[in-house]
């Protein structure tokens, strides 16, 4: 029915091959993760960054049989721990020579106040900082390899999201749906100040872009962690998308060709998208920027 058509969303139409190209996903076992690593697995190499191999093995033999691309490949990665980041990529650089699209993908949400290995706070230590430090760590790679592509996964919820500098950490006050809030509005600021700095950097002989996306209301387990929202969403499920549908803006931000040159960007439904006012301010992007890597014991400039 056109009501379904309707929550479906955007498609990605592109048919662009990825032969020798080499994509990582993180969080690629599940949800719309797996569902981009099915779709770009049909056009080349895809490397699977997951906290739980025993899963993402299992995601990836499945991708294998349907897509009878035998480079897929698992690697571990614990975003929730930089010592796991950094082995994932000194790993990585060691064994791959190769990299055109990093796809940060994974993301808790609605997790009860807890911390990481290092001591962030859980939604802001994952899906900010854990995937700040696995691009500063691979982009040399990237560059070498231009054209090349960062996509991030952030969300609608980047709206209800602000960047508290005085509690980065929620150790003053918690809400488990703001921090998720939160560190979506910090993937939208991320990109904005990495495409920034991009820019000019190299830009003569090839593109490199980074842009960031809302995929849509999905039926998938990050609301695992939250009762209501669980219920909720079995209730709701015709109203949401599958992560299939989910997935397709992912995979238009790291294949369609009329992006080859799009940097900075937010999408939605395979289309430009509109920003909150708290994700336009470049002063805060660059504040957030210089307080990641002091976080991080890096330097990036």
């Amino acid at each position: 029915p056109s009501c379904r058509r309707y929550v479906a969303g955007g498609r990605c139409k592109s048919t662009a091959r990825l032969e020798g190209k080499v994509v990582i996903i993180t969080g690629a076992n599940t949800g719309i993760g797996k569902e981009t690593a099915r779709d770009l697995a049909q056009r080349g190499k895809v490397i699977i960054a997951c906290r739980d191999i025993t899963k993402a093995e299992a995601a990836a033999s499945e991708i294998r049989a349907e897509t009878g691309n035998q480079q897929v490949i698992v690697k571990k990665l614990d975003l929730a721990d930089m010592k796991s980041i950094r082995e994932f990529a000194e790993k990585f650089l060691a064994e791959e020579k190769e990299l055109h699209i990093l796809i940060n993908n994974a993301g808790v949400m609605l997790c009860p106040y807890s911390k990481t290995a290092d001591g962030f706070e859980m939604h802001l230590g994952v899906n900010h900082l854990g995937h700040f430090l696995l691009t500063f760590l691979l982009l040399e790679r990237l560059k070498q390899c231009a054209p090349a592509r960062i996509v991030n996964v952030s969300s609608l919820a980047h709206h209800g999201g602000r960047i508290r500098f005085h509690d980065l950490q929620g150790e003053k006050s918690y809400n488990r749906g703001l921090a998720y809030c939160h560190s979506k509005l910090a993937n939208v600021l991320f990109t904005r100040e990495l495409a920034r700095r991009l820019q000019g950097k190299f830009q003569k002989q090839a593109e490199f872009t980074a842009n960031a996306l809302h995929p849509g209301s999905v039926y998938s387990e990050l609301v695992r962690h939250s009762f209501v929202m669980t219920w909720l969403w079995k209730i709701f499920s015709f109203f949401l998308k599958t992560p299939c549908e989910g997935a397709q803006t992912s995979i238009y931000c790291a294949v369609a060709e009329e992006l080859d040159s799009v940097t900075g960007q937010y999408f939605s439904d395979c289309q430009p998208a509109y920003v909150s006012r708290r994700g336009r301010d470049d002063e805060t992007a660059k504040k957030l920027w210089s307080v990641s890597c002091e976080l991080l014991g890096i330097q990036w400039d």
